[in-house]
């Protein structure tokens, strides 16, 4: 396997700290109205599990899959169910958590087809923002950290599904 070449960008501490304040805003925002939160699979589900442990309210949880990446470090622009969920959305309030919002696209997918299928209201909560690539006018409640335009990987971010399993984030560096 071929060795990949890449800069640190976050440390651990830092995301953890991070997660912990956004899981106290969340408790608070949602007190009232306890959320279905709804996972973004795969590369969510990292910082999924800090933050729902750092969300101090009843919450049921459930997943689906999306994809406009395929094997590339560019979005496609055309976007994919991979894995539908189960629940039903019917006047729920939901909080869509996602690791990256890049263009801007698939946020857009997937908070449209949540809104056509009945849901309440829909929050996101995203891990890392990238602005500078918004393709599309979306909008996100809650960020842990702004990033520039990059790729990158680890704390669940992959490269062709490789090196989610780092315990920071890193900027994939060019070949």
């Amino acid at each position: 396997m071929e060795e990949m070449d890449y800069t640190i960008v976050l440390d651990t501490a830092t995301i953890h700290k991070k997660v912990e304040e956004l899981g106290k805003r969340i408790s608070e925002d949602f007190s009232q109205k306890p959320p279905l939160v709804l996972g973004v699979l795969k590369g969510s589900v990292f910082f999924l599990a800090d933050l729902m442990r750092a969300v101090d309210l009843p919450y049921t949880l459930d997943f689906i899959g999306v994809s406009s990446y395929k094997e590339s470090t560019e979005s496609s622009g055309k976007v994919e169910i991979t894995f539908d969920l189960s629940s039903d959305f019917t006047g729920k309030h939901i909080l869509i958590v996602e690791d990256i919002i890049d263009t801007g696209i698939t946020l857009d997918y997937l908070t449209n087809h949540i809104r056509d299928r009945g849901a309440e209201d829909i929050s996101v909560a995203v891990l890392l923002d990238k602005p500078s690539r918004r393709k599309t006018d979306v909008k996100i409640d809650y960020v842990c950290f702004e990033v520039e335009d990059a790729f990158y990987v680890g704390y669940g971010l992959d490269y062709q599904g490789r090196l989610r399993n780092l315990p920071y984030i890193a900027r994939l560096n060019p070949a």
